[in-house]
């Protein structure tokens, strides 16, 4: 099976997969946030955020080096494993013991401090099956992170409708996250057990020692990028209030859900990628340049097409009681495009063990969010919040693909740079299309726009005979 036919696999296993997940996802969480309230889902939304700040102490970019290392060596998973787990259950003690200090210094009522706990214990475990996903992953077997996601979505799809049909409280939807973690984690070791081999505790010194060292810039990118997503959350609890917060997610959570798409590729391309590489620096260059237009390709769209049809989207979804989301709608979807467009740069820094750069970028940016929110946030409420985060996606993207020419594996501009006049002509078209039939049903609209788009990419050559030629072979059975 060739290296592409091999990622489309992977990838379309992931992306059903996390279709089934996310659309469960978004519309339990549309039921939480009208169910609760502004208010309410506020909470539990500072809850989500708070708690991811510190979550990823409790795995210290592990994951991650353990997809890159056992995709080049499948021989190493069984000592990655066996030793990880000890170092896991530390870190996961020391995580929690952070967040009870932290959350009780910060004075929160009673309430917001427990769904904090079981929010925090529910990424803690959360943190032990990723490193069986990352095993998973790194072996390509991306059915077991599949099912793993499916299976959790329609736990908590079920224990949300359970919760309101009981009439609980947010502390009740909390709990459901926790409980959700649990079950995984059983399934997760189970699958491991029986598809891989029995795991034991062991203590390997200088090996944990390299193996911490060598994950620690992938853990600080991480800390960066979970303080990028949610310190806006937080810093919204503390100098306004929750009802803000509530109105502010509604939005962020909305354009989080695409995230899906380069996520999704990013998990399946990844493994080849640290192999190419080793083993073929051109075809890591071709993957590189081709993540890269799909990413623009999709990402110039969206961004147009939700900017235009925010106030029709946030009403349908969340009710009349929200439409304080629609301008924080029409400002956050901009991080889309810019996430879009350096995903593949942002995997290609990994691939290549430049995880540092990557470390650095995401920390200055991180500093630049928080001041820029400190600015904003007393000024303007979760619209600065909103402006603060597309500011700082821009100055992310502009720097990976800065420090990407560097390392000889720049997006070569030239060659995109007709594709990217084609897109915004398809795009243009799109808009017009929108603003003409603006009040037609969304879904209709919806269709037409994509519709329009897609004819009129095809009609300028938008997509090439290289990757038609590409989508031939994905689509074509071995033989």
């Amino acid at each position: 099976m060739s290296y592409t036919r091999r990622i489309a696999r992977n990838t379309l296993v992931l992306f059903l997969s996390q279709i089934i997940s996310y659309c469960l996802i978004f519309f339990y969480t549309i039921y939480i946030a009208r169910y609760l309230g502004a208010n309410g889902y506020g909470i539990l939304s500072f809850a989500l955020a708070f708690s991811g700040i510190f979550s990823i102490l409790a795995d210290l970019g592990l994951s991650t080096l353990i997809v890159r290392e056992v995709a080049r060596n499948k021989y190493l998973a069984k000592k990655y494993i066996n030793n990880i787990i000890l170092i896991k259950i530390i870190l996961a003690l020391l995580t929690f013991f952070i967040i009870i200090i932290s959350i009780n210094l910060l004075g929160y009522p009673q309430e917001t401090i427990t769904v904090v706990y079981f929010i925090s214990l529910s990424f803690i475990f959360t943190s032990f099956f990723g490193i069986f996903y990352s095993i998973f992953q790194a072996f390509e077997k991306m059915e077991y992170q599949s099912l793993g996601q499916i299976f959790s979505s329609v736990i908590m799809f079920i224990g949300v409708f359970l919760v309101i049909y009981f009439g609980f409280s947010v502390i009740e939807f909390s709990l459901i996250y926790l409980i959700s973690s649990i079950i995984i984690l059983i399934y997760t070791i189970i699958i491991y057990v029986i598809k891989f081999s029995v795991f034991k505790l062991e203590y390997d010194r200088e090996f944990l020692k390299t193996t911490l060292k060598d994950a620690l810039p992938f853990g600080l990118t991480g800390i960066s990028v979970m303080l990028y997503i949610n310190i806006d959350s937080v810093m919204l609890s503390i100098l306004q209030n929750s009802e803000v917060v509530g109105f502010y997610n509604a939005a962020y959570r909305l354009v989080l859900f695409l995230v899906i798409i380069p996520n999704t590729i990013n998990f399946a391309i990844f493994p080849s990628m640290s192999q190419f590489h080793i083993t073929s620096p051109a075809s890591l260059r071709n993957i590189n340049e081709k993540y890269f237009k799909l990413m623009i390709l999709t990402g110039i769209p969206i961004g147009v097409g939700i900017t235009l049809l925010a106030s029709k989207i946030i009403i349908l979804i969340f009710g009349n009681g929200y439409t304080q989301s629609i301008i924080a709608l029409q400002i956050l979807i901009w991080t889309i495009v810019f996430t879009f467009g350096c995903a593949s740069s942002v995997r290609l820094l990994e691939a290549t063990n430049k995880q540092l750069i990557l470390t650095k970028i995401t920390s200055i940016s991180v500093i630049i969010n928080i001041l820029l929110n400190l600015i904003l946030i007393p000024k303007f409420s979760y619209v600065g919040a909103s402006i603060a985060t597309v500011l700082t996606e821009i100055f992310i993207s502009v720097g990976i693909f800065n420090v990407s020419k560097k390392f000889g594996y720049s997006i070569r501009i030239k060659k995109i740079f007709h594709d990217l006049l084609r897109i915004i002509f398809a795009t243009f078209i799109m808009a017009i299309v929108i603003l003409y039939l603006y009040n037609w049903n969304l879904f209709i609209l919806i269709f037409l726009s994509s519709l329009t788009y897609l004819v009129t990419l095809f009609a300028v050559k938008g997509i090439n005979n290289e990757d038609l030629s590409i989508i031939k072979e994905i689509l074509t059975p071995k033989r």
